[in-house]
Protein backbone atom coordinates (compact mmCIF):
# COMPACT_ATOMS: atom_id res chain seq x y z
CA UNK A 1 0.00 0.00 0.00
CA UNK A 2 1.49 3.26 -1.33
CA UNK A 3 2.25 5.66 1.84
CA UNK A 4 0.09 9.08 1.95
CA UNK A 5 1.81 11.91 1.03
CA UNK A 6 3.21 14.16 3.46
CA UNK A 7 2.85 17.92 2.94
CA UNK A 8 6.53 18.21 1.99
CA UNK A 9 7.04 15.39 0.26
CA UNK A 10 4.06 16.90 -1.96
CA UNK A 11 5.77 19.98 -2.50
CA UNK A 12 8.98 18.11 -3.55
CA UNK A 13 7.21 16.19 -6.10
CA UNK A 14 5.04 18.45 -7.64
CA UNK A 15 6.13 21.79 -7.11
CA UNK A 16 10.13 22.03 -6.45
CA UNK A 17 11.68 22.93 -9.89
CA UNK A 18 14.82 24.49 -10.92
CA UNK A 19 14.64 28.25 -10.62
CA UNK A 20 17.04 30.47 -13.25
CA UNK A 21 16.25 34.04 -12.35
CA UNK A 22 15.65 33.83 -8.41
CA UNK A 23 18.02 33.20 -5.97
CA UNK A 24 16.92 31.19 -3.96
CA UNK A 25 12.96 28.99 -4.66
CA UNK A 26 11.19 26.93 -3.40
CA UNK A 27 12.23 25.20 -0.04
CA UNK A 28 13.34 27.48 2.27
CA UNK A 29 11.22 29.64 4.68
CA UNK A 30 11.39 32.58 2.04
CA UNK A 31 12.62 32.92 -1.70
CA UNK A 32 15.02 35.35 -2.46
CA UNK A 33 14.92 37.52 -6.00
CA UNK A 34 17.53 39.69 -7.14
CA UNK A 35 16.19 43.38 -7.33
CA UNK A 36 15.00 44.64 -10.40
CA UNK A 37 17.28 46.84 -12.45
CA UNK A 38 17.31 50.86 -11.23
CA UNK A 39 14.69 52.06 -13.52
CA UNK A 40 12.15 49.41 -12.93
CA UNK A 41 9.17 48.33 -11.10
CA UNK A 42 7.80 45.55 -9.82
CA UNK A 43 3.96 44.48 -10.27
CA UNK A 44 2.20 42.26 -8.19
CA UNK A 45 -1.14 41.20 -7.71
CA UNK A 46 -3.03 37.74 -6.21
CA UNK A 47 -5.89 36.17 -7.36
CA UNK A 48 -7.72 32.96 -5.82
CA UNK A 49 -9.79 30.12 -7.09
CA UNK A 50 -12.11 28.80 -4.89
CA UNK A 51 -14.28 25.74 -5.71
CA UNK A 52 -17.83 25.79 -5.79
CA UNK A 53 -17.18 29.24 -6.42
CA UNK A 54 -14.94 29.58 -9.49
CA UNK A 55 -14.76 26.23 -10.68
CA UNK A 56 -17.20 23.38 -10.02
CA UNK A 57 -16.04 19.91 -8.23
CA UNK A 58 -14.97 17.55 -10.05
CA UNK A 59 -13.27 20.39 -12.97
CA UNK A 60 -10.19 18.84 -15.19
CA UNK A 61 -7.13 19.65 -12.43
CA UNK A 62 -4.77 20.32 -15.68
CA UNK A 63 -7.16 22.92 -16.78
CA UNK A 64 -7.27 24.63 -13.05
CA UNK A 65 -3.52 25.28 -12.71
CA UNK A 66 -3.56 26.77 -16.51
CA UNK A 67 -6.29 28.86 -15.11
CA UNK A 68 -4.79 29.56 -11.71
CA UNK A 69 -2.16 31.04 -13.26
CA UNK A 70 -3.56 32.56 -16.00
CA UNK A 71 -6.04 34.57 -14.47
CA UNK A 72 -2.83 36.18 -12.04
CA UNK A 73 -0.72 36.37 -16.09
CA UNK A 74 -3.93 38.47 -17.10
CA UNK A 75 -3.56 40.86 -14.25
CA UNK A 76 0.30 41.46 -15.50
CA UNK A 77 -0.82 41.63 -18.93
CA UNK A 78 -3.34 44.28 -17.65
CA UNK A 79 -0.50 46.85 -16.45
CA UNK A 80 1.61 46.02 -19.38
CA UNK A 81 4.53 44.05 -16.88
CA UNK A 82 6.64 41.24 -17.94
CA UNK A 83 5.92 38.34 -15.76
CA UNK A 84 9.13 37.33 -13.59
CA UNK A 85 7.73 34.90 -11.03
CA UNK A 86 4.93 33.34 -9.02
CA UNK A 87 4.02 31.87 -5.21
CA UNK A 88 1.44 29.18 -4.93
CA UNK A 89 -0.89 28.76 -1.89
CA UNK A 90 -3.21 25.36 -2.33
CA UNK A 91 -5.72 24.16 0.12
CA UNK A 92 -6.62 20.85 -0.64
CA UNK A 93 -9.19 18.23 0.98
CA UNK A 94 -6.58 15.22 0.07
CA UNK A 95 -3.15 14.98 -1.30
CA UNK A 96 -4.43 13.05 -4.31
CA UNK A 97 -1.13 12.02 -6.75
CA UNK A 98 -3.19 11.70 -9.76
CA UNK A 99 -5.12 15.21 -9.08
CA UNK A 100 -1.54 16.98 -8.24
CA UNK A 101 -0.15 16.02 -11.70
CA UNK A 102 -2.75 16.70 -13.73
CA UNK A 103 -2.74 20.16 -12.35
CA UNK A 104 0.96 20.60 -12.40
CA UNK A 105 1.58 19.52 -15.49
CA UNK A 106 -1.28 22.43 -16.47
CA UNK A 107 0.25 24.98 -14.22
CA UNK A 108 4.07 24.70 -15.68
CA UNK A 109 2.94 24.33 -18.94
CA UNK A 110 1.80 28.02 -19.06
CA UNK A 111 4.54 29.18 -16.83
CA UNK A 112 7.09 27.95 -19.16
CA UNK A 113 5.50 29.46 -21.95
CA UNK A 114 5.45 32.82 -20.50
CA UNK A 115 8.55 32.13 -18.64
CA UNK A 116 7.84 32.60 -15.38
CA UNK A 117 8.65 30.12 -12.34
CA UNK A 118 7.24 29.16 -9.23
CA UNK A 119 9.33 30.27 -6.15
CA UNK A 120 7.21 29.39 -3.01
CA UNK A 121 3.92 29.22 -1.15
CA UNK A 122 2.32 26.88 1.09
CA UNK A 123 -0.10 24.06 1.17
CA UNK A 124 -2.34 23.36 3.70
CA UNK A 125 -5.57 20.66 4.19
CA UNK A 126 -9.05 22.20 3.45
CA UNK A 127 -11.49 22.91 0.92
CA UNK A 128 -9.76 23.49 -2.34
CA UNK A 129 -8.64 26.90 -3.01
CA UNK A 130 -6.23 27.87 -5.54
CA UNK A 131 -4.09 31.13 -4.67
CA UNK A 132 -1.71 32.52 -6.79
CA UNK A 133 0.55 35.88 -6.30
CA UNK A 134 2.44 37.03 -9.53
CA UNK A 135 5.53 39.49 -9.57
CA UNK A 136 6.00 41.48 -12.69
CA UNK A 137 8.58 44.33 -14.17
CA UNK A 138 7.43 47.28 -15.71
CA UNK A 139 9.48 49.98 -16.92
CA UNK A 140 9.28 52.76 -14.31
CA UNK A 141 6.15 55.16 -15.12
CA UNK A 142 5.02 52.96 -18.12
CA UNK A 143 2.71 50.92 -16.32
CA UNK A 144 -1.00 50.75 -17.97
CA UNK A 145 -3.75 52.09 -15.18
CA UNK A 146 -7.06 52.27 -14.55
CA UNK A 147 -6.93 55.70 -14.18
CA UNK A 148 -5.51 56.79 -17.18
CA UNK A 149 -8.28 57.33 -19.78
CA UNK A 150 -9.58 60.74 -21.16
CA UNK A 151 -12.10 62.35 -23.01
CA UNK A 152 -12.09 61.42 -26.65
CA UNK A 153 -10.52 58.60 -26.14
CA UNK A 154 -11.42 54.87 -28.17
CA UNK A 155 -12.50 52.36 -26.61
CA UNK A 156 -11.05 48.84 -27.53
CA UNK A 157 -11.08 45.13 -26.74
CA UNK A 158 -8.84 42.58 -27.13
CA UNK A 159 -10.41 39.37 -29.25
CA UNK A 160 -13.85 38.28 -28.51
CA UNK A 161 -15.83 38.22 -25.50
CA UNK A 162 -18.63 36.32 -23.85
CA UNK A 163 -17.86 32.79 -24.79
CA UNK A 164 -16.82 32.02 -21.36
CA UNK A 165 -20.46 32.97 -20.44
CA UNK A 166 -21.93 31.15 -22.72
CA UNK A 167 -20.04 27.75 -21.52
CA UNK A 168 -21.26 28.62 -18.25
CA UNK A 169 -24.55 28.96 -18.71
CA UNK A 170 -24.75 25.50 -20.57
CA UNK A 171 -22.91 24.04 -17.50
CA UNK A 172 -25.65 25.49 -15.28
CA UNK A 173 -28.78 24.53 -17.11
CA UNK A 174 -29.63 27.44 -18.45
CA UNK A 175 -29.45 26.50 -22.00
CA UNK A 176 -28.09 23.54 -24.17
CA UNK A 177 -25.07 24.03 -26.12
CA UNK A 178 -24.45 21.65 -29.05
CA UNK A 179 -20.87 19.47 -28.94
CA UNK A 180 -19.60 21.47 -31.44
CA UNK A 181 -20.33 25.06 -29.36
CA UNK A 182 -19.57 22.80 -26.33
CA UNK A 183 -15.88 22.31 -27.33
CA UNK A 184 -15.11 25.94 -28.20
CA UNK A 185 -16.87 27.77 -25.65
CA UNK A 186 -15.70 25.08 -22.33
CA UNK A 187 -11.68 25.43 -24.15
CA UNK A 188 -12.58 29.77 -23.79
CA UNK A 189 -13.65 29.33 -19.96
CA UNK A 190 -11.28 26.06 -18.91
CA UNK A 191 -8.41 27.62 -20.50
CA UNK A 192 -8.08 31.56 -21.12
CA UNK A 193 -5.12 32.51 -22.69
CA UNK A 194 -3.68 36.04 -21.06
CA UNK A 195 -3.22 38.86 -22.93
CA UNK A 196 1.23 39.40 -22.18
CA UNK A 197 2.29 39.89 -25.51
CA UNK A 198 -0.58 42.67 -25.87
CA UNK A 199 -0.43 44.42 -22.67
CA UNK A 200 3.33 44.87 -23.32
CA UNK A 201 2.74 45.74 -26.82
CA UNK A 202 0.68 48.43 -25.88
CA UNK A 203 3.32 50.90 -23.64
CA UNK A 204 2.95 54.17 -24.93
CA UNK A 205 0.11 53.38 -26.90
CA UNK A 206 -2.66 53.00 -24.48
CA UNK A 207 -3.78 55.67 -22.09
CA UNK A 208 -5.63 53.14 -19.72
CA UNK A 209 -6.50 49.36 -19.44
CA UNK A 210 -7.86 46.80 -17.39
CA UNK A 211 -8.46 42.52 -17.90
CA UNK A 212 -11.93 41.63 -17.85
CA UNK A 213 -12.81 39.63 -15.34
CA UNK A 214 -16.10 40.43 -14.20
CA UNK A 215 -17.81 41.11 -17.21
CA UNK A 216 -16.77 43.98 -19.72
CA UNK A 217 -19.39 46.53 -18.30
CA UNK A 218 -18.93 45.72 -14.68
CA UNK A 219 -14.86 46.09 -15.31
CA UNK A 220 -15.29 49.42 -17.41
CA UNK A 221 -17.07 50.94 -14.52
CA UNK A 222 -14.20 50.26 -12.35
CA UNK A 223 -12.05 52.15 -15.38
CA UNK A 224 -14.50 55.04 -15.85
CA UNK A 225 -14.47 55.28 -11.55
CA UNK A 226 -10.20 55.39 -11.69
CA UNK A 227 -10.36 57.84 -14.93
CA UNK A 228 -13.83 59.84 -13.33
CA UNK A 229 -15.24 59.90 -16.75
CA UNK A 230 -18.15 58.42 -18.53
CA UNK A 231 -18.03 56.22 -22.21
CA UNK A 232 -20.70 55.14 -24.81
CA UNK A 233 -21.02 51.64 -25.79
CA UNK A 234 -21.61 49.76 -29.25
CA UNK A 235 -23.34 46.83 -28.27
CA UNK A 236 -23.36 45.81 -31.69
CA UNK A 237 -19.46 46.20 -32.15
CA UNK A 238 -18.11 43.92 -29.45
CA UNK A 239 -16.96 41.16 -31.23
CA UNK A 240 -17.47 37.51 -30.74
CA UNK A 241 -16.80 34.24 -31.71
CA UNK A 242 -18.68 32.12 -34.21
CA UNK A 243 -19.98 30.45 -32.04
CA UNK A 244 -21.54 33.17 -29.47
CA UNK A 245 -22.69 35.17 -33.09
CA UNK A 246 -24.93 32.01 -34.00
CA UNK A 247 -27.00 32.41 -30.71
CA UNK A 248 -29.96 34.59 -30.33
CA UNK A 249 -29.46 38.57 -29.60
CA UNK A 250 -30.20 38.61 -25.91
CA UNK A 251 -27.89 35.73 -25.27
CA UNK A 252 -25.42 37.24 -26.93
CA UNK A 253 -25.65 40.64 -25.44
CA UNK A 254 -25.98 38.93 -22.11
CA UNK A 255 -22.73 36.98 -22.01
CA UNK A 256 -20.66 39.67 -24.18
CA UNK A 257 -22.00 42.63 -22.03
CA UNK A 258 -22.03 40.57 -18.30
CA UNK A 259 -20.59 37.48 -19.03
CA UNK A 260 -17.19 37.41 -16.82
CA UNK A 261 -14.06 35.36 -17.34
CA UNK A 262 -13.06 36.32 -20.93
CA UNK A 263 -9.55 37.73 -19.45
CA UNK A 264 -9.52 40.03 -22.45
CA UNK A 265 -8.09 43.63 -22.43
CA UNK A 266 -10.16 46.81 -22.09
CA UNK A 267 -8.59 49.42 -22.86
CA UNK A 268 -8.57 53.53 -24.31
CA UNK A 269 -6.28 55.44 -26.69
CA UNK A 270 -6.36 58.43 -28.43
CA UNK A 271 -8.42 58.34 -32.01
CA UNK A 272 -4.59 59.70 -33.32
CA UNK A 273 -2.94 56.74 -31.83
CA UNK A 274 -5.09 54.15 -33.97
CA UNK A 275 -2.38 53.01 -36.42
CA UNK A 276 0.10 52.27 -33.33
CA UNK A 277 -3.08 49.86 -31.91
CA UNK A 278 -2.84 48.02 -34.93
CA UNK A 279 0.59 48.07 -35.03
CA UNK A 280 0.94 46.72 -31.44
CA UNK A 281 -1.98 44.14 -32.39
CA UNK A 282 -0.13 43.28 -35.22
CA UNK A 283 3.11 42.53 -32.78
CA UNK A 284 1.46 40.59 -30.24
CA UNK A 285 -0.75 38.67 -33.28
CA UNK A 286 -3.99 39.64 -31.32
CA UNK A 287 -7.06 41.22 -32.90
CA UNK A 288 -8.46 43.97 -31.18
CA UNK A 289 -11.63 45.83 -31.87
CA UNK A 290 -12.98 49.26 -30.77
CA UNK A 291 -16.45 49.28 -29.42
CA UNK A 292 -16.90 52.86 -28.06
CA UNK A 293 -15.43 56.42 -26.66
CA UNK A 294 -14.51 57.33 -23.63
CA UNK A 295 -16.98 60.84 -22.75
CA UNK A 296 -16.48 63.83 -20.20
CA UNK A 297 -19.77 63.49 -18.87
CA UNK A 298 -20.03 60.86 -16.36
CA UNK A 299 -22.03 57.49 -16.97
CA UNK A 300 -22.23 54.48 -19.35
CA UNK A 301 -24.08 54.98 -22.08
CA UNK A 302 -24.89 51.57 -24.36
CA UNK A 303 -26.14 52.13 -27.71
CA UNK A 304 -26.39 50.05 -30.68
CA UNK A 305 -25.46 49.77 -34.06
CA UNK A 306 -28.02 52.24 -35.37
CA UNK A 307 -27.21 54.64 -32.57
CA UNK A 308 -30.41 53.55 -30.38
CA UNK A 309 -29.97 54.11 -26.47
CA UNK A 310 -30.40 50.42 -24.92
CA UNK A 311 -31.15 49.94 -21.44
CA UNK A 312 -28.18 48.70 -19.44
CA UNK A 313 -29.45 46.16 -17.25
CA UNK A 314 -25.81 43.91 -17.31
CA UNK A 315 -24.71 43.41 -14.04
CA UNK A 316 -21.41 41.63 -14.07
CA UNK A 317 -20.29 39.25 -11.84
CA UNK A 318 -19.54 40.53 -7.69
CA UNK A 319 -18.39 37.83 -5.24
CA UNK A 320 -20.54 39.43 -2.46
CA UNK A 321 -23.70 40.24 -4.45
CA UNK A 322 -24.07 37.65 -7.16
CA UNK A 323 -25.30 34.34 -5.60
Amino acid sequence: MTAPLGEFDLIARYFTRPVRRAVLGVGDDCALLAAPAANEQIAISSDMLVEGRHFLPGADPAALGHKALAVNLSDLAAVGARPHAFTLALALPKADPRWLEGFARGLFALAEAHDIELVGGDTTRGPRNLCITVLGLVPRGQALLRSGARPGDDLWVSGTVGDARLALGHRLGEWTLDAQTQAATFARMDRPEPRVALGLALRGVAQAALDISDGLLADLGHLLRASRVGATVDADACPASAALAAQPLQRRRLCQLAGGDDYELLFTAPPAARNAVAAAAAQAATPVTRIGRIDAEPGLRLIDASGQVLDNVYAGFDHFRTP
